[in-house]
C-alpha cells in the first residue's frame, strides 16, 4: 500500500506519474505560484504545529527528537481527520507528498511517510 506514496519538493516539475499531489507543509512555499505548484490538495493540518517547525528548523542533529514529537501530534484530534483524508487518497492510487524544505532527507514530508507506512503496517 506504501509503494503508492512518494515524496517531491514542490520547486519540482510536476510529472504524470505524481498521481494526486499533496503538500504537507503548514505555509505556503516561497516564489511558487499556485499555477505551477499544481497542486491536488493542501492539508495544512497534518503538517507539524508552528511551535515544533520553529523548533527543529535549522537542527539537523534533532531529527529523532522531531520525528517522536512530530509522531505524538499526528495522534492529535486535529491531524487525525487530515490523515484519515490522506489515507483515503492513498487507497485510491499515487500520492506525492509535497514539501519546500531544502533537505530532502529530513523534513516533516519524510517523517510523515515514514510515519504512514508504520501505521499502514500495523493495520492502523
Amino acid at each position: 500500500m506504501t509503494e503508492g506514496i512518494s515524496l517531491k519538493r514542490i520547486y519540482e516539475p510536476p510529472a504524470v506519474e505524481d498521481g494526486m499531489r499533496i503538500l504537507v507543509d503548514r505555509l505556503w512555499p516561497r516564489g511558487i505560484s499556485k499555477e505551477k505548484a499544481r497542486i491536488d490538495l493542501w492539508l495544512r493540518d497534518i503538517a507539524p504545529s508552528d511551535a515544533l517547525r520553529k523548533q527543529f528548523h535549522g537542527r539537523p542533529e534533532a531529527w529523532e527528537d522531531f520525528r517522536v514529537a512530530y509522531a505524538e501530534e499526528l495522534q492529535k484530534a486535529v491531524a487525525q481527520a487530515a490523515v484519515a483524508d490522506l489515507l483515503l487518497h492513498i487507497g485510491e492510487g499515487p500520492v506525492t507528498l509535497l514539501y519546500a524544505a531544502r533537505d530532502e532527507e529530513r523534513n516533516n514530508a519524510v517523517a510523515l511517510k515514514e510515519w504512514l507506512e508504520g501505521q499502514l503496517a500495523a493495520g492502523g
